[in-house]
C-alpha cells in the first residue's frame, strides 16, 4: 500500500480568488482507487465559483477544490478491486449518490438527498472537487476508458449530461428537433439528438461561431437568433412545426421562441441553468407541451464512455483550448471569456 502523498489541487476562497495550493492525500482504503489526474474540463459551475463565488443563493462558505470532469491513469487500488488495475485509464463519475436515501431507492439517485457531487458548495462543508494531480475515489465511481485518451475521457461528464437530457425527451426517431444555445451542452446534445435517432435538427444561437460548432455536431439547419431575430418564425406556423426543443441557454427570450415552435403536445426539454425566468404559460397550456426539467445523471455517465470507445459518438472536436496546470487562470479566463473557446481542458500531466 503507498504511503500518504503530497498533491498540488485548484481551491477556490472566493471571486477570483482560486489558488494552486499543496495538500495531503492518504493511501487508497478498501475499494478504492488512486488516480493521477490527467486531463479536467472547466464547466460553467467552475467558472461562477471562479468568477462570482458561486451562484443563485449557492455561495462558497469555506476554500474548496473545484473540477468535476475529470479523467486519470489509476496508480494504485486498495483492497477488494477486482475490475480495475494499475495502468487504466479512468472517467471518473463526479456523481456519489449515497444509495440509501428516499430517492436513490426510487431509482433517481440524480435526486439524492445526500450527493457527494464533485466540487460543490451547495452542503456544508462543500464537497471538494477533482482538480488536483492525485485523487483517491471508490472504485466504483470510476468508468474504464481504456483506448480513448484522455481528453476524450474527460468529456463523459458533460456528454452525460446530454444523454440524460434526450432520454427526457422520449423517443426521437425521426423527429424535428430544435436545440436553443450552442454551446458545449447544446453542441453535445445535438450529438446526442443524432444518435438517438432524430430527423432533423435545427440550432439557434446569437454567434456564428458557435453555430459553426453546432453544423459540425450534426445540426442541419442553424440560425442566428441575433442578426435575425425572425428566424425561428417558418417554424412557429400552423401553432408549431417542432416535435421536440431542448433548451440549453437558460435564457428567457430562447425559452419563448422554443414554445412557440413547438407543436402541440411537442415536448420541452430544460437543460440550461439561468436562474429563474419568466415562461409563456398560456402558450405552454394551449398546446398542451411537455415541460420537463433534466438535473445532472447517472447511469448515462458509463453510457457515454462506451458510446466515445464505441466511435458512436466523439466530442473531441468541441476541446479547443489546453493549459498546463501552472496556467491554470489563463486556463479559467479563456473559459470564461465570451466566444473565445468552447471546451477548455487543464492537463495536469503539464506545467
Amino acid at each position: 500500500m503507498p504511503p500518504a502523498i503530497n498533491i498540488r489541487a485548484l481551491v477556490a476562497h472566493g471571486p477570483r480568488d482560486l489558488r494552486l495550493e499543496t495538500k495531503t492525500i492518504a493511501a487508497p482504503g478498501p475499494g478504492q482507487i488512486q488516480v493521477q489526474m490527467a486531463r479536467g474540463g472547466i464547466c460553467g459551475s467552475d467558472l461562477h465559483y471562479y468568477l462570482h463565488g458561486g451562484f443563485g443563493t449557492v455561495r462558497l462558505r469555506e476554500p474548496m477544490v473545484l473540477g468535476h470532469e475529470v479523467a486519470g491513469h489509476v496508480t494504485a487500488c486498495g483492497t477488494g478491486v477486482t475490475d480495475i488495475s494499475p495502468g487504466d485509464l479512468v472517467a471518473l463519475s463526479p456523481s456519489r449518490p449515497c444509495g440509501t436515501c428516499e430517492y436513490c431507492l426510487r431509482g433517481l439517485p440524480m435526486h439524492c438527498l445526500n450527493m457527494q457531487f464533485y466540487g460543490s458548495a451547495m452542503p456544508m462543508p462543500h464537497i471538494q472537487g477533482a482538480f488536483a494531480t492525485t485523487v483517491i475515489a471508490n472504485a466504483r465511481h470510476a468508468v474504464p476508458a481504456n483506448g480513448l485518451t484522455a481528453e476524450l475521457a474527460a468529456m463523459a461528464e458533460p456528454l452525460a449530461v446530454c444523454l440524460h437530457g434526450i432520454n427526457r425527451a422520449g423517443p426521437l426517431v425521426g423527429r424535428r428537433v430544435l436545440v436553443t444555445g450552442c454551446g458545449p451542452i447544446g453542441c453535445l446534445s445535438i450529438l446526442a439528438a443524432r444518435r438517438a435517432g432524430a430527423g432533423e435538427i435545427i440550432a439557434t444561437d446569437i454567434t456564428d461561431a458557435a453555430l459553426d460548432y453546432a453544423r459540425r455536431s450534426g445540426a442541419d439547419i442553424t440560425l442566428n437568433t441575433a442578426t435575425t431575430p425572425e428566424a425561428l418564425d417558418p417554424f412557429t406556423t400552423d401553432k408549431g412545426r417542432v416535435d421536440v426543443a431542448v433548451e440549453c441557454s437558460g435564457a428567457a427570450p430562447a425559452i419563448a421562441s422554443a414554445i412557440a415552435a413547438l407543436r402541440p403536445r411537442g415536448t420541452l426539454v430544460q437543460l440550461g441553468l439561468g436562474g429563474d425566468v419568466s415562461l409563456p404559460l398560456q402558450a405552454l397550456t394551449a398546446k398542451e407541451l411537455h415541460l420537463h426539467g433534466s438535473f445532472r445523471f447517472h447511469q448515462e455517465f458509463a453510457t457515454a464512455v462506451r458510446f466515445m470507445q464505441d466511435g458512436l459518438i466523439d466530442p473531441g472536436f468541441l476541446v479547443t483550448h489546453r493549459y498546463g496546470l501552472n496556467d491554470y487562470i489563463t486556463a479559467f479566463d479563456t473559459a470564461a471569456a465570451p466566444g473565445q473557446s468552447m471546451k477548455v481542458q487543464i492537463d495536469f500531466l503539464a506545467c
